[in-house]
């Protein structure tokens, strides 16, 4: 529906002014004291600069006008003069409510609507400030009245090659794509399709919304390129992780060299060799861009530097950091993120902790550093930082913080997330969803872990291998294999994490068959090959039921040479069944592959205990006098009121080991007094009695 049309009229007789009419003179210029353009409002809105103001009513307009209320006094100067009826300046009353930042949006469309003799560009400007608002969709909504519009003559108003850029750079940004469409259309129609903005316009449009090859086609098939059309295409390509095609790309623009890149060109190219990790190509577009004389601009130091780092070459790296005249939080980031990928974590700090200012980026980029490494203690020491400086976490955080309460088994801090989380009324999705189950289940609250698990919209393959890796740490076999048969029936594909969590939950619950038939899909229905931690689930499966012989026919037969965690999953199998002959074998492999491993020699003279081989026994440890062996002293963590303690044996560090080491002499009782009442004695009492003995 269109507004209703109003027609001013100038007034005959000018007592009839009101006083909000008579004001608008005290804004007329004095004479001989001319006035400089402000700066803030001509620049923003005055879109006919180079136009010379003889009017002084516009001159007023120009550069005294501050805000809405001088507006309205100028507009009602005009209302007196009749100079509302010059479309021109009719326009500038509509530019500075629209495009000034004192300007109001809904009043420049009631000036719009009410003007007599409409045109293209007083339409375009209220269009371009829609489009830059907070609600841009409503930049469409002016199209299509603007498509109807009907001056006093009767003639239809038309867009031009103005309107479309501004309506594809909407739907490029809110993703309008059958909108996009249908204005392309439009332009087919009204033969603006040769028009080089116009086109362009298409291209990035069409490559924002993903339309890649439709992009590529019309860009092959027009009779207009120029440099925009190229970088363009470039840039999509590498926006949507196709390097390779972004290369071919430019390839091309070089053989037809009727146009030479710039500073754009060579973001989208530099990007496309990090992505494709070619170090050597990356170097050589950055050697161009030297020799060319090419502006090193911000956006293009980061993405040489973002190159750099992710192909491996961090001393480049911090050689063009250090020669950067201006640095971003994007640049500082990348180097943190450089130095924790090639290990150098205190650095890696270092350069966090000198940052001139950092948002939840870089807080984030340090916290997932902390947490990839293992290093959950420091990630949530970090987090607890973060909070204490007013930053506001997002999904990023959170899911690393959680990531690293699932290391530590901080459950009490995993909770406090999952309460900010709702307090906050952040959205709930696959990615933060998974992060909780996983945090659950690592913590030992699986009931919750499943509650969440079925609040997730839209699981993925990823959250039903946290489920079911959360169930086999739980023992819970059957649950994990019945969550298993579900993703499969949900059309969803298993990866090897998956095959590894289901593995082990037949491990743990004893399923030899479900095991076997599970472990051959692997490759043939799946075609996932099995790595070396999916036979080492196998043989422990099979070890554990007493198929030692099987065990060792699978073990002998794997396509890759079998690793520590393989022998010791044999070793295990062993000893459980007491087969002393394969457990030694075992045994002397585990040594052969980490001769300085206490915890092998431990367990073998254990086993030789359990099978009153005392003499073996006492050779194993003579044997760990010999080679300086040493037994690595064991430690562990408890988790109080939300902070993290870790004891070593004998440690006496702590400020309430008194305290401690009563609890521990009570807890010692009462587990030598359930011993007692089962009849069965410690292994390791055994052995340490034993030592004590031979020595």
């Amino acid at each position: 529906m269109f507004h209703q049309r109003c027609t001013w009229k100038p007034l005959s007789d000018p007592s009839k002014l009101s006083r909000f009419h008579l004001h608008t003179l005290s804004l007329l210029p004095k004479r001989n004291k001319p006035k400089k353009h402000s700066d803030v409002t001509a620049s923003t809105w005055n879109t006919t600069h180079r136009f010379v103001l003889a009017n002084p009513t516009l001159s007023i307009l120009e550069t005294k006008c501050k805000s809405m209320i001088h507006l309205k006094q100028v507009q009602s100067q005009m209302i007196v003069t009749g100079l509302c009826l010059d479309g021109l300046a009719y326009s500038r009353l509509i530019a500075f409510s629209a495009l000034s930042p004192m300007g109001d949006l809904n009043y420049s469309k009631m000036l719009l609507f009410a003007m007599q003799n409409p045109n293209a560009f007083s339409w375009n400007i209220v269009i371009r400030a829609s489009c830059d608002s907070q609600n841009p969709s409503e930049a469409f909504l002016l199209y299509k009245e603007m498509l109807v519009v009907v001056n006093v003559s009767g003639v239809g108003l038309r867009p031009d090659n103005y309107t479309f850029p501004l309506l594809f750079k909407t739907c490029a940004k809110l993703l309008f794509l059958q909108m996009g469409h249908e204005i392309v259309g439009h332009v087919l129609k009204m033969n603006y399709d040769r028009d080089i903005f116009v086109h362009n316009a298409i291209i990035h449009f069409l490559v924002s919304c993903g339309e890649l090859e439709a992009a590529n086609k019309m860009f092959e098939e027009s009779c207009v390129r120029d440099l925009v059309s190229w970088n363009s295409l470039i840039n999509g390509y590498t926006r949507s992780g196709r390097g390779k095609e972004a290369l071919r790309i430019y390839r091309e623009m070089e053989m037809e060299g009727d146009v030479d890149p710039d500073e754009v060109t060579m973001i989208g190219v530099v990007t496309a060799c990090t992505q494709l990790e070619d170090l050597k190509l990356g170097r050589e577009f950055h050697w161009y861009i030297r020799d060319r004389g090419l502006n090193m601009t911000i956006p293009l130091a980061n993405a040489l530097l973002d190159m750099y780092v992710k192909c491996g070459d961090l001393e480049e790296a911090k050689e063009l950091f250090e020669r950067m005249e201006e640095k971003t939080v994007v640049s500082w980031t990348t180097m943190v993120m450089g130095y924790a990928k090639f290990g150098y974590l205190e650095s890696a700090r270092r350069l966090f902790n000198a940052m001139p200012e950092k948002d939840v980026v870089p807080w984030n980029a340090m916290i997932s550093a902390y947490v990839q490494t293992g290093r959950g203690k420091e990630a949530l020491s970090l987090f607890h930082e973060m909070q204490a400086m007013k930053i506001e976490p997002d999904e990023v955080t959170m899911v690393s913080c959680l990531s690293a309460c699932a290391q530590l088994g901080a459950l009490d801090v995993g909770i406090w997330i999952h309460h900010y989380i709702e307090k906050h009324n952040l959205f709930l999705n696959v990615v933060l969803g998974t992060a909780l189950v996983d945090m659950y289940a690592k913590c030992g609250n699986i009931t919750k872990a499943l509650q969440v698990f079925h609040e997730i919209p839209g699981r993925n393959a990823l959250t039903y291998t946290a489920i079911i890796g959360g169930l086999a740490l739980h023992g819970d076999a059957q649950g994990a294999l019945s969550y298993f048969l579900d993703m499969i029936d949900a059309g969803l594909t298993p990866d090897e994490v998956t095959f590894l969590g289901v593995l082990s939950a037949c491990c743990h619950g004893g399923l030899v068959e479900e095991g076997r038939k599970i472990f051959s899909q692997m490759s043939s229905k799946f075609n996932i090959p099995p790595q070396i931690k999916h036979y080492s689930c196998m043989v422990d499966l099979l070890g554990r039921a007493g198929l030692l012989r099987e065990a060792v026919e699978l073990l002998e037969t794997m396509p890759m040479e079998a690793d520590a965690v393989v022998w010791g999953a044999m070793f295990f199998a062993c000893r459980i069944h007491k087969n002393i002959e394969l457990g030694e074998r075992a045994a002397m492999k585990l040594l052969d592959l980490d001769p300085d491993d206490s915890g092998i020699y431990v367990l073998l003279a254990n086993m030789y205990v359990e099978a009153n081989m005392w003499d073996k026994a006492g050779e194993v440890r003579n044997m760990m006098r010999e080679r300086g062996v040493d037994k690595t002293p064991g430690c562990s963590s408890i988790e109080v009121n939300g902070n993290l303690y870790e004891f070593k044996v004998r440690d006496k560090s702590h400020s309430q080991s008194n305290q401690i080491y009563k609890c521990l002499v009570q807890l010692s009782k009462h587990m030598e007094l359930v011993e007692c009442v089962a009849g069965v004695p410690h292994p390791k009492d055994e052995f340490l009695f034993a030592s004590e003995v031979n020595n």
